[in-house]
């Protein structure tokens, strides 16, 4: 009997070469959350983590769940949609999967990989915020692992997913600004202005990555307060939900407040299509001579 399997080498180095990007573009995050946290501008924010902060390592706080984030979130989906998709196959008497049918899985894949990343999220965010609070109330977590001890002892377990609604609003509305934006922004660059396959590609990126971060950074800026939000004397909470927050956003900033960081946040976005889009062009041209070759093992 022989088997013909055929290996990707290419998915580990993709993955490994995303987590780098977004290391070395989270000092433009850790400047977004504390924008939308009203701690001044940019500038003011950058020179105040290197002045009192510990200097350029600050800008790396809540690295360590960021790296664990966005692996356990592409794990979890695509686990999800193959244990789902090959249940529902079988219960087709293994025929193909319908268009419905595949949206469906494809929309409970994706909504399973974010609740299970939602709490690392809130993580990350706790510890950029930090350093904004009063040295009595600071948490003081020393990575992920400790972050989500102590959110679950101290606070209880349904606090991990405290911003959820939010989250999940937020990846919608992100997913939908770069759907609906990138392949008309593609042929209008290629068709109508004449440029090559390549800039029109990153033309779109950067265009749809500016209609997506519009549609979400609101969503965005509602996460990030009630994940960050402290009790006061009396135990009460400044905000009791997302509505509650949007609504007392409007009546004391007004929408221009839901923007706060924008140009951090559309600036990180749009590198990180950029170079996502680049790195998968070149690792496809390498493993069409590396991963498209079959190994067979026989069987005696």
């Amino acid at each position: 009997m022989e088997i013909e399997t055929k290996i990707n080498y290419m998915d580990p180095v993709k993955i490994a070469l995303n987590l780098l990007c977004v290391s070395l573009l989270q000092p433009m995050d850790m400047i977004k959350v504390r924008m939308q946290l009203g701690q001044g501008s940019g500038a003011q924010i950058a020179s105040n983590i290197l002045k009192t902060e510990g200097g350029y390592a600050a800008f790396y706080r809540g690295l360590s769940a960021t790296l664990v984030r966005l692996p356990l979130h592409r794990a979890v989906k695509f686990g999800s949609y193959s244990i789902i998709a090959t249940a529902v196959t079988e219960d087709n008497d293994r025929k193909p999967l319908s268009l419905r049918q595949k949206v469906m899985i494809t929309s409970t894949a994706v909504t399973m990989g974010w609740a299970f990343s939602i709490p690392t999220q809130l993580a990350q965010v706790r510890m950029q915020a930090d350093a904004t609070f009063p040295t009595s109330q600071c948490r003081n977590y020393t990575n992920v692992f400790n972050a989500l001890h102590r959110v679950i002892a101290d606070e209880g377990v349904q606090v991990l997913w405290r911003g959820s609604v939010a989250e999940i609003a937020r990846q919608s509305a992100l997913i939908t600004g770069l759907i609906s934006g990138y392949p008309p922004s593609f042929r209008y660059l290629k068709n109508s202005l004449g440029f090559g396959e390549t800039t029109s590609a990153i033309g779109a990126g950067v265009i749809s990555s500016f209609i997506g971060c519009t549609l979400s950074l609101p969503f965005d800026y509602v996460r990030t307060q009630l994940q960050t939000m402290q009790p006061d004397a009396y135990g009460k909470y400044p905000y009791t939900g997302s509505f509650d927050c949007v609504r007392k956003t409007l009546k004391t900033g007004g929408l221009p407040m839901f923007y706060s960081g924008f140009h951090f946040y559309y600036f990180r976005f749009a590198a990180l299509t950029t170079i996502s889009w680049f790195i998968t062009k070149q690792l496809r041209r390498l493993d069409a001579s590396i991963s498209g070759k079959k190994i067979t093992i026989k069987a005696r």
